[in-house]
Parts: structure tokens; C-alpha cells; sequence
């Protein structure tokens, strides 16, 4: 039971911060790109209960982490209107990538903290304690995870919209159509998901490119505590 609550204490933390991130990045990307929906409708805060799905950001990712399944959720999306941006095409585009793209940067400065503490322990003579090490690798791998995701090319994924916004522009309309079916998928993804726990589904497409990216990063980490450490 203890165990659990650590892991919890730990994990709800580190899915807010990744998922909060995620989406003002969307906002604010936008509010740059000359589209101001998110800003007016106060959705540019980082503050979680502004942003936070209790089912989407809470109890479907603790559920999967509790039980051993990949970890994956989702806030409220940030209101954007491709209308109203410079120019809608690029507009999409950039604002899509911002999201799994702040994700990658998150996990990079998660990197650098936990290897430059785990260092400083280290050069003080001591050893990082056990809920440290949980703490760096699952703020690393939820980051990673998020972005990689994200990247799909799913409605109503931002990966849907980055191909949308790069297709050409009579294919462009057909793929738009997909996106109000969005929803459904997402309900079938998780849905074969629960149904079917040994097909591998989400392991086998998304999980093998985060493990090789977290890699990296704990790359990243073990040398930052090499070096302060001597």
C-alpha cells in the first residue's frame, strides 16, 4: 500500500506538469500565430485545474500505470480556431508540433536536473535515494511517451494535424472530414487497448522509439552526474 502511494504521489505530479505543459504550449503557439481563443477563454495558465480531465489527465493514466499498462492521458483541449491564425496552414501545423515538442524539452530539462542532484548527492559522499531515481525516470518517460504519442497520425492526435496541415490542399479537406470522427477513435484505441492487454498494441508502435529516446536521455543524465560528481 505504501509502495502504491509513493508511486502515486510521484506519478500524478509528473503527468500534470507533462500534460499542463503540453497544452498551454498549444495556446501559447497560437496567441503568437495571431489566433487569441485560448487567451481569451484563460486558458494560457499553467494552472492544472484550469487544463486537468479528472478521467483523461487522472484516472485512465494512474489506472494504466497501477496495473502495469503504457501510460498515456489527456487535459482538456486548448480551444484553437484556424481561422482566426496568419496563416491557417503553417498555423496548424505549428501549433500541433508545440505540444509533443515542449514534451521533448521537458524530458531534456528532467534529464538535466536529475543527473545534476543525483551528482551533487553523489559528490557529497552519498547515494540518490530510490524515490529520486523513480521520480527523474518517470518525469522522463511520461514526457516522452506524451510527445511520441501525440505524433500519431490519429484524429484527433496532433499528429492528425501536422499531416493535415502538410498535405496538399485537395487531399487536405477529405483528411479534415476525419478529424470530427476523432472521438471515435480514441474510444476504439483505448477500448482494444483494455480489450486485449497481450496484443501489444501501443507497445509495439509507440513503445520501442520512447525507449530508444529515453535512452538518450538517461544518456543525458548520467553524464551531467558524471561531471559534477568527478
Amino acid at each position: 500500500m505504501t509502495e502504491t502511494l509513493l508511486l502515486a504521489a510521484i506519478l500524478i505530479p509528473c503527468l500534470i506538469v507533462a500534460i499542463v505543459f503540453h497544452e498551454v504550449a498549444h495556446g501559447w503557439t497560437a496567441l503568437a500565430l495571431g489566433d487569441p481563443t485560448a487567451k481569451e477563454q484563460r486558458r494560457l495558465s499553467l494552472n492544472p485545474i484550469r487544463h486537468v480531465d479528472p478521467v483523461g489527465t487522472l484516472l485512465v493514466p494512474g489506472a494504466l500505470a497501477l496495473f502495469g499498462g503504457p501510460i498515456f492521458g489527456w487535459a482538456k483541449p486548448v480551444p484553437v480556431r484556424g481561422d482566426r491564425l496568419r496563416d491557417p496552414r503553417f498555423g496548424m501545423v505549428a501549433v500541433a508540433a508545440a505540444g509533443p515538442g515542449t514534451n521533448l524539452v521537458l524530458a531534456l530539462v528532467g534529464a538535466l536536473l536529475f543527473g545534476a542532484i543525483s551528482g551533487a548527492i553523489v559528490a557529497g559522499g552519498g547515494m540518490p535515494p530510490e524515490w529520486l531515481i523513480t521520480a527523474g525516470s518517470m518525469f522522463i518517460l511520461i514526457n516522452v511517451f506524451l510527445a511520441l504519442f501525440n505524433l500519431l497520425p490519429i484524429p484527433p492526435f496532433d499528429g492528425s494535424h501536422i499531416i493535415g496541415g502538410l498535405l496538399p490542399r485537395e487531399w487536405a479537406g477529405n483528411w479534415q472530414k476525419l478529424q470530427s470522427l476523432g472521438m471515435l477513435f480514441f474510444i476504439v484505441l483505448i477500448a482494444a487497448t483494455w480489450a486485449f492487454p497481450d496484443s501489444g498494441l501501443i507497445e509495439n508502435t509507440v513503445l520501442p522509439p520512447v525507449l530508444w529516446l529515453q535512452e538518450r536521455y538517461f544518456a543525458i543524465a548520467e553524464w551531467i552526474a558524471r561531471g559534477i560528481a568527478g
